[in-house]
């Protein structure tokens, strides 16, 4: 008998995604709906357990924490790739590293949740009705206006066609984009200059390596236009957060619309949470039914298939990502 954890399952949802009962004769399974910063108490948890299931990028397995588990054979991972995890560390340990297909839609829609939530005021009329009150702010307009992507990948891509549809012009910009990529998304290829300093809203859409952390710091936030919105629903450490709570204090810019952040949970205290002009949620992006039955269905397969000695949809330190995106919402 093999033992399982779910690790991170904050909403107790795991096992409703995916066929677990599959697994049972098989394997004890355990599910733990808090989240362990510290590592000694993490490896202390962790240590009974032969096979992690792990939601992307909230624990973190660094090649300290995994010398430290000497059962561990599998890490069944949640997403096409994980950051938190020392994929190098995991195969010189002997420890097999599973991915999951991911949902080329979902972030796109939390960014046009949090835009069109920014842009409206939403949470100061929901709060003001809820008080009793009537209407407090008047909202801006998306349709004529310029909406500048950093990133045209799966999300990116997504987010230009949601744009159009609201009658906006598209402006992109990434380190590796051309003319002719920004094009099949309809979108105007121009330089990181153009996009910040001409955009009513900018989002990031790219991912977190060496070459994006910090992508956009104090100059780029100081080339903004003092009426827009930066929008993250990507990786926190893209921006610079420091820099981008001066430019908010400093009404720099007009607002920022967060999903993602350097530490992840937020802390209590952090200034992100009383900052007027800040919306924001926690890494919401990928927490949708669909994603979820993505991540937990291919997760029980992949640790199935690690049970009968054909391991699937293996990440290695070659082969960093899964090679494909499911299409169940596109």
């Amino acid at each position: 008998m093999h033992n399982i954890a779910i690790l991170d399952d904050y909403q107790n949802t795991a096992l409703r995604f995916g066929d677990w009962s599959s697994l049972r004769e098989h394997a004890d399974i355990t599910v733990f709906t808090d989240h362990v910063l510290d590592e000694n108490a993490l490896v202390e948890r962790l240590q009974p357990y032969d096979i992690l299931c792990v939601m992307r990028e909230r624990t973190w397995f660094t090649r300290s924490v995994l010398a430290r588990l000497p059962r561990l054979k599998l890490l069944a991972s949640t997403g096409p790739w994980n950051a938190a995890i020392d994929i190098e560390a995991a195969d010189e340990l002997g420890i097999t590293v599973c991915g999951t297909a991911s949902s080329p839609t979902a972030a796109a829609e939390l960014a046009w949740a949090l835009i069109l939530a920014a842009t409206r005021h939403i949470p100061s009329e929901v709060a003001s009705f809820r008080r009793g009150g009537w209407q407090v702010s008047v909202g801006g307009d998306l349709h004529g206006k310029t909406i500048g992507l950093i990133g045209l990948g799966y999300t990116g891509g997504a987010t230009a066609r949601v744009a159009q549809a609201f009658g906006m012009r598209t402006i992109a910009w990434s380190q590796n984009m051309t003319r002719e990529s920004a094009a099949k998304f309809g979108a105007v290829h121009v330089s990181k200059e153009e996009l910040l300093a001409s955009s009513d809203i900018v989002s990031v859409h790219v991912r977190l390596s060496e070459r994006t952390r910090d992508l956009i710091g104090e100059k780029e936030l100081a080339t903004m236009q003092p009426h827009a919105l930066l929008v993250n629903t990507a990786r926190g450490p893209i921006v610079n957060e420091r820099a981008l709570i001066d430019a908010l204090k400093a009404k720099r810019i007009a607002g920022a619309a967060l999903d993602v952040f350097d530490e992840e949970p937020l802390p209590a205290d952090h200034p992100f949470r009383s900052m007027d002009n800040v919306i924001a949620t926690s890494h919401i992006g990928y927490v949708t039914g669909d994603s979820y039955r993505i991540y937990y269905g291919e997760s029980v397969d992949n640790i199935r298939a690690w049970i009968a000695g054909t391991p699937i949809r293996v990440l290695t330190s070659e082969k960093r990502e899964i090679s494909y995106i499911s299409q169940v919402a596109s």
